[in-house]
C-alpha cells in the first residue's frame, strides 16, 4: 500500500495556544499534528476521506520494524520461542 503524501504548513501562535493545543493533543492521546488536522476538517465541514488509510499505512511502517521471520535448525524451534526469546534477551541485556 502506498502511503498518501502530506503537506507541510506553519504558522505562529501565542505560548499559551501552543500549550493550551499541546494538552488537549495528549488528553486526546493523539499527536498535536492529527489534533490540528482534525480541527481544520471540522471547520471546514469536511469528512476524514482516506484518513484510516493513513493511520494503516503508518501503523504499518512502525510494525515493519519490527518484521521478520523465525530460523534455526532446530526442529522443534517453533515450539520453543518463547524460551530462546527470553534467553537472547537475557544474553543481550545481562537481564
Amino acid at each position: 500500500m502506498k502511503c498518501m503524501e502530506t503537506e507541510v504548513y506553519s504558522w505562529r501562535v501565542s505560548p499559551e495556544l501552543k500549550m493550551s493545543l499541546e494538552r488537549e493533543a495528549q488528553r486526546r492521546n493523539t499527536s498535536l499534528s492529527a489534533l490540528l488536522d482534525q480541527a481544520a476538517r471540522d471547520l471546514l465541514g469536511k469528512d476524514e476521506p482516506g484518513n484510516d488509510d493513513e493511520e494503516q499505512c503508518r501503523l504499518h511502517e512502525a510494525a515493519a520494524k519490527c518484521f521478520g521471520s523465525w530460523s534455526g535448525d532446530d526442529p522443534r524451534g517453533s515450539e520453543k520461542v518463547r524460551e530462546t526469546v527470553r534467553q537472547r534477551l537475557r544474553e543481550k541485556y545481562g537481564r
